[in-house]
């Protein structure tokens, strides 16, 4: 494929990304300003998104917004890799009872992708947009990812880990100390290892579709997740459990 086809592909998801963290109708120049693009060929991909049906132009108010083709498009998506359970109400329903950054994540080759996130309203807190890569081995969600497999699951993904190059060395040893210290708790509690200051508390949701696994984590200041954690966790294990039933 063509360098400038991949290029274009790519601007046009992140430009529906950016209407997925406005949500709200955008001028032109507010999209293209966040991010970064010529005018030229931001302002034809626009066109070409609403020639599309991806995209409805107000020319009153020189706007644009996603149409009803795009929710339709990914309706689906939840109920085949969670089921068809009540997953996104659930975490919203979380965010409100833990006052905190909700984040779902999944398994993405080598690392934990950030699939959905709820923001906590205060400032200072914890912000990752929908797409963050974590790394398997090194993170709270992705410990919680690899506890769900079988340990001769982990141990390859462990040589793949090693020997893509991506971090410190991880030996059998301490990874599954990690990994069975997860298993005993049901849950991880990660503190520091991305970002200083900030920490997530994380555990497996059950099985989906396909054998999927995804992780609910509560994220925010190491201070008040430590204050809050026997809470955070009844709320998340009472989650699950519902989630299990539904």
């Amino acid at each position: 494929m063509a360098e400038g086809a991949v290029k274009s592909a790519q601007r046009a998801l992140e430009i529906l990304e950016v209407f997925a963290r406005q949500r709200r109708p955008l001028a032109l120049k507010e999209i293209l300003d966040e991010l970064g693009y010529p005018t030229s060929s931001g302002s034809a991909l626009m066109k070409s998104l609403v020639a599309l049906g991806y995209l409805d132009y107000d020319r009153e108010r020189r706007t644009y917004f996603p149409t009803m083709r795009i929710a339709v498009l990914g309706s689906w998506v939840p109920g085949a890799l969670f089921g068809e359970g009540q997953l996104l109400p659930a975490l919203e329903d979380l965010h409100r009872k833990v006052g905190e950054t909700v984040v779902l994540a999944v398994q993405s080759d080598l690392h934990a992708q950030y699939v959905h996130v709820i923001h906590s309203a205060e400032p200072l807190q914890f912000r990752a947009p929908p797409g963050t890569l974590r790394p398997l081995a090194r993170s709270g969600m992705g410990l919680v990812l690899l506890s769900a497999k079988s340990d001769a699951e982990i141990e390859r993904l462990r040589r793949r880990i090693n020997a893509s190059g991506d971090g410190a060395m991880q030996s059998r040893e301490d990874l599954m100390t990690r990994v069975n210290e997860v298993r005993a708790r049901g849950y991880a509690f990660s503190k520091n290892s991305i970002s200083p200051g900030l920490g997530i508390i994380g555990a497996a949701l059950p099985k989906g579709p396909f054998g999927r696994v995804a992780a609910v984590g509560v994220a925010g200041r190491v201070a008040r997740l430590d204050d809050k954690k026997d809470a955070i966790v009844a709320d998340l294990q009472a989650m699950i459990e519902r989630l299990e039933h539904s």
